[in-house]
């Protein structure tokens, strides 16, 4: 089995008297794809920052390459070789889609040109292609989205983590984007994502790993995570496993949700 390049130990964010994560634990593979799901509120944003370097854990710790990074800021995670996307895109406006990309780029490149260069092969490989001479400010939510995606591909990561790339795109356009999700995959990137497309992320993913109100509850292969019971609670409220189950041994009986 691929030995673990990010293992996560009882990872513990406290806000005052509010714990937004509560003693999470996970391992992400080299070389996979592992979702992380969960309902609205459920502490996924939280515990990607705190993996990223930009919330500090009251306790637990990342491990990356089998080295602690818990105390480490975000920009020498980043330099360690972990990236991550945001859920809110905010590109320079007035720079160039190009020049977006090199801000990323510039990490391991010093030279101007060398980073505009990796830039324009980082845009294209993610589709942004035909739009690389256009301000920033004029692109469409969809082309937000992939310039988010290359800004941090270009500080070429060894571990990626994505929160909801997917969201706000329409059917066709998170078609569009699932390749090129797996395209990074198969350049040697391993990935984190953060999604509620439950389709994306059953294609997608090699594991999943799912939380409610801080906590990890369950973690595994899409399909069994998606038949899990408390998951289905989780997603759906409480009694729904048992609805779910009653159904199925008697699909004429009245829904009561």
């Amino acid at each position: 089995m691929t030995a673990p390049l990010l293992v996560v130990e009882d990872l513990t964010k406290r806000f005052g008297g509010l714990t937004a994560v509560d003693r999470a634990a996970l391992t992400v593979r080299a070389g996979t794809i592992a979702g992380l799901i969960g309902p609205n509120g459920a502490g996924k944003t939280t515990l990607f920052a705190m993996i990223s370097g930009f919330e500090t854990p009251t306790s637990g710790a990342v491990r990356f390459e089998g080295r602690d990074v818990t105390a480490l800021p975000a920009h020498q995670r980043t330099a360690a070789g972990i990236a991550r996307t945001f859920q809110i895109v905010q590109p320079f406006a007035g720079l160039s889609v190009r020049e977006n990309i090199a801000v990323g780029a510039y990490l391991r490149r010093a030279g101007r040109t060398e980073a505009l260069a990796h830039a324009d092969a980082v845009g294209r490989a993610v589709g942004l292609g035909p739009q690389l001479d256009r301000p920033a400010g004029e692109m469409t939510v969809a082309g937000r989205k992939r310039l988010e995606l290359a800004r941090a591909l270009a500080t070429d990561p060894k571990l990626l983590l994505l929160d909801e790339v997917l969201a706000g795109l329409n059917p066709s356009e998170i078609r569009d984007m699932i390749p090129v999700i797996r395209r990074i995959r198969e350049g040697g990137v391993t990935i984190l994502i953060v999604e509620h497309v439950m389709q994306a992320v059953m294609s997608l993913c090699d594991e999943v790993h799912v939380l409610a109100q801080g906590r990890m509850i369950a973690s595994g292969p899409p399909l069994a995570v998606a038949r899990d019971p408390a998951v289905m609670e989780a997603y759906l409220g409480h009694g729904a496993a048992a609805r779910i189950a009653a159904s199925a041994r008697n699909p004429g009986a009245p829904d009561h949700a």
